[in-house]
């Protein structure tokens, strides 16, 4: 049995994680940190993490970039290991994950969905065919109206792949209305949309002569994050220091 400590539990994804963890008799969930107080949660929920005592094997966190600093200090100071949700981290917040990663276990990933991460690594190959062949790549995501950050995390990620896969070298474009010029080869465009409650779009095109080769995810329901964490969180409990991503949890 994993035993979690649930940060962000007032959230809904923390409402998501907490029903999926629910169904699952190889996971408990004994206690939620959450700056926002709710009395519908099947366990302890704390506001201030330096409060909470709970049994715990490792921690997942679906919170805000401005609640990290503190979650890493409580991490560090149980050694418990993490499974980081939360994207729109800054570089700064970045940097001091890597250095957390010294001395626990850290799981970060840009999208906890099994078909993304397969879609990552399916993009480095089509990038190494295609974008030395001339095809321009753009990614459009759309996300419901409440996301804060844009572009999504996961939109940066699928970038990266196919940064890596076309050899490296690519800018990232978001935002052609101030510049007044022709499409350069060496950038990638990112465009966000925001509306409604979409849960997650990406379509990743790679656009050559007189052919359109598209990749698309859908998220359907939140829940496919959950199951993600959760599964990560199976992964990561008992692990030593280091920084893991999805990849090391589906092989």
């Amino acid at each position: 049995m994993v035993k979690i400590i649930l940060h962000g539990a007032s959230g809904f994804m923390g409402k998501v994680v907490t029903e999926t963890a629910d169904m699952d008799p190889n996971v408990e969930i004994t206690a939620g940190i959450d700056a926002v107080d709710r009395k519908d949660r099947p366990y302890p929920l704390y506001m201030n993490p330096a409060d909470c005592d709970a049994e715990a094997d490792v921690i997942i966190d679906f919170s805000t970039a401005k609640a990290l600093d503190g979650l890493i200090d409580y991490c560090l100071g149980r050694r418990l290991p993490l499974v980081l949700c939360t994207t729109g981290l800054s570089e700064e917040q970045l940097a001091r994950v890597g250095e957390a990663s010294k001395q626990i276990a850290i799981l970060r990933s840009a999208n906890m969905s099994l078909g993304v991460n397969l879609l990552l690594k399916l993009l480095k190959t089509a990038a190494g065919v295609l974008v030395p062949n001339g095809y321009d790549a753009e990614i459009v995501e759309m996300h419901h109206n409440r996301k804060l950050d844009a572009p999504s995390g996961t939109a940066l990620a699928l970038a990266d792949a196919v940064n890596e896969g076309a050899g490296g070298g690519r800018q990232y474009t978001y935002d052609r209305q101030s510049r007044t010029q022709k499409r350069d080869p060496m950038e990638i465009g990112i465009s966000s949309v925001r509306g409604g409650t979409i849960v997650g779009v990406h379509d990743v095109l790679f656009a050559g002569q007189d052919e359109v080769i598209e990749f698309t995810h859908t998220a359907y329901s939140r829940a496919i994050f959950a199951k993600g964490a959760i599964e990560a969180a199976k992964f990561l409990a008992g692990k030593g220091p280091g920084l893991y991503d999805m990849s090391d949890v589906i092989g």
